[in-house]
């Protein structure tokens, strides 16, 4: 093979990777597909219902401010704000419970914010490995919940800034009455240090492909309003396929889920390297598709609409 010709195919290989923001883990290669023509199959397994606490357990240093961000979030997801802030973080969520109706289930998921746990003196050391990820996500409640484990900038994960941002998973939980339950749990990690413009796109320049400018970021933070894309993406798949035999296409360890599916999709006209036409926050300039609580705005990414197999955005 031509050293031109490699060049080329590495090149390729490179923008496709970018542009799977790399949620759950799974093969890039998934992604040379078209998501608008692919349409996420049920695997007949259980999906989250009733309520469940998302518990927040925080590796690393984190400022007040940026745990506020995420906790607002999941708030957000929960908390219909006034139609006058419209569109929602809570309107976007309303997709993935067409994927309930799909599997004719008359369960319904209510999400509410669990406890928080700080973890700041590194006892794990700055360099994760998965099991250790999932050591740390069963601190929180296991049973009926979502335990998302944030890892702070300095703070290294295997996988991550490589083929990943994040992922998402189940294990072992309590045991109640001789029934062993299992949690879901989610990691995200800060990228602003290690790789923003890999995992925290589009608020920072991205490594691979067309380089158009940043966008502001909601909350001033380039690092964790990147988090917050990852985090509910991460969310959305765990609803959808919290065991891995729920809503997904392709191969089981490497699927495409309700998120994942929709790459750099975040508003109507998005086009590799392009967001989509965004609402802009007319003080600071910066760009969001989703009001919150507390006054937040935030960026949220696309997700399969099953009922229209497309990806369905909120402006």
């Amino acid at each position: 093979m031509s050293s031109n010709l490699t060049h080329f195919i590495l090149k390729l290989f490179l923008v496709i990777s970018f542009f799977n923001v790399c949620f759950a883990s799974r093969k890039l290669t998934a992604l040379v597909q078209d998501p608008q023509m692919q349409l996420l199959k049920y695997h007949k397994g259980a999906l989250l219902s009733g309520k469940i606490s998302v518990n927040l357990i925080w590796y690393g240093k984190f400022k007040p401010s940026q745990r506020a961000i995420v906790s607002d979030f999941i708030n957000s997801i929960s908390s219909p704000t006034p139609s006058k802030t419209d569109p929602s973080v809570a309107q976007w969520w309303k997709t993935t419970e067409k994927y309930y109706h799909l599997a004719n289930s008359n369960n319904t998921l209510s999400l509410n914010l669990g406890k928080q746990l700080l973890i700041e003196n590194y006892s794990l050391g700055k360099s994760l490995t998965q099991k250790q990820i999932v050591q740390l996500a069963s601190k929180g409640k296991r049973k009926d919940a979502i335990n998302v484990v944030l890892t702070a900038s300095d703070v290294a994960v295997d996988g991550f800034c490589v083929n990943r941002c994040g992922s998402h998973g189940a294990s072992k939980g309590a045991v109640i009455e001789g029934k062993t339950y299992k949690f879901t749990y989610i990691w995200v990690g800060n990228s602003e240090t290690l790789c923003p413009g890999y995992c925290a796109w589009p608020f920072h320049q991205p490594i691979y492909g067309p380089q158009t400018p940043p966008l502001g970021a909601p909350n001033n933070d380039v690092g964790v309003d990147g988090m917050v894309i990852n985090l509910a993406s991460l969310l959305a798949g765990t609803a959808t396929n919290p065991f891995g035999n729920g809503y997904y296409q392709g191969e089981a360890d490497a699927s495409l889920e309700a998120a994942s599916a929709c790459p750099g999709v975040y508003a109507k006209g998005a086009y590799p390297g392009y967001a989509g036409d965004l609402l802009v926050d007319k003080t600071t300039g910066a760009s969001y598709n989703a009001h919150g609580t507390n006054g937040r705005k935030y960026l949220v990414p696309a997700l399969y609409d099953p009922a229209t197999s497309s990806c369905s955005t909120l402006v």
